[in-house]
């Protein structure tokens, strides 16, 4: 009778992990986003479900949603890959700038108060909404900058502030290639390889400046829970693929109509949580 109760009691957050994944892989093919901007405000929830402390909820959540963009990132790069829609020079040219912002974010999150990540999250998704939702979207050249100076300086900042909110390179990514006048499919495919480039170095930061971080959940390393990571990330490994093969059958305005749907939507909840 008492393990009916236990399982009874586990059981919504379990199915609550698996479709988060299934969800996420989704949205990181589609999207390239790497399914962090679904995965963090849902195991923020999660966290908050089960009475863990406040301070150390939202760091959780981002750093759990790093880990599980790895193997999501792989997936979904590779099946861009495949379909030709990775642009190898933006790699060239952001891939150390990304890697390292990521590092530096990673280690530096957990001087971050929670309210102060939320807001990170609510706004920079907010900005990047209403730009993918406007019909003519920002455009600052018709290629990437030449000085590998402020490639670098860009590309850094992106790293930087997405590993801050635990998402993958599409949600800044994205909106920045595209401002560079790279197609949106290319953005997308190139934004999920360079997911790899954030999730890897801001993990590793999470994980390390977290270890002595106390009354974190159990089955933790640092701020990366292993429990919802091993729960979430073969659904997401598996459903990646098929969110990349819808993306090529959208025409590029209904695809920029979702994508900044999905974040109008997790913004503003993550933006009226601060007031709760």
């Amino acid at each position: 009778m008492f393990d009916q109760i236990i399982f009874l009691e586990i059981l919504p957050y379990f199915l609550g992990l698996v479709a988060t994944g299934v969800t996420g892989g989704l949205i990181a093919g589609l999207l390239g986003v790497g399914g962090g901007i679904v995965i963090v405000p849902v195991l923020f929830w999660i966290f908050t479900s089960l009475n863990f402390p406040d301070e150390i909820l939202m760091h959780m959540a981002i750093g759990s949603s790093l880990a599980t963009i790895i193997p999501t990132s792989i997936s979904s790069a590779r099946a861009h890959y495949l379909k030709g829609s990775i642009d190898l020079n933006v790699l060239k040219k952001w891939g150390f700038g990304i890697f390292l912002g990521a590092l530096i974010g990673g280690f530096m999150g957990k001087y971050f108060g929670a309210n102060e990540l939320k807001l990170i999250f609510g706004l920079v998704a907010f900005l990047v909404a209403i730009n993918m939702l406007i019909k003519n979207s920002f455009t600052v050249s018709k290629k990437l900058p030449v000085s590998r100076f402020i490639n670098f300086l860009f590309s850094s900042l992106i790293g930087f502030i997405s590993s801050l909110m635990g998402v993958g390179a599409g949600t800044i990514g994205v909106p920045s290639l595209v401002s560079f006048s790279v197609p949106i499919h290319k953005a997308v495919g190139t934004a999920a390889a360079l997911g790899l480039f954030i999730s890897v170095p801001a993990t590793i930061g999470l994980a390390f400046s977290g270890l002595d971080v106390p009354n974190r959940p159990p089955m933790s390393i640092g701020f990366v829970n292993l429990i919802a990571f091993f729960i979430m990330f073969p659904v997401t490994v598996i459903f990646a693929p098929f969110g990349v093969k819808i993306a090529h059958l959208i025409n590029q305005r209904l695809l920029k109509i979702i994508f900044g749907g999905f974040l109008i939507v997790t913004s503003l909840k993550m933006l009226y949580s601060i007031l709760l």
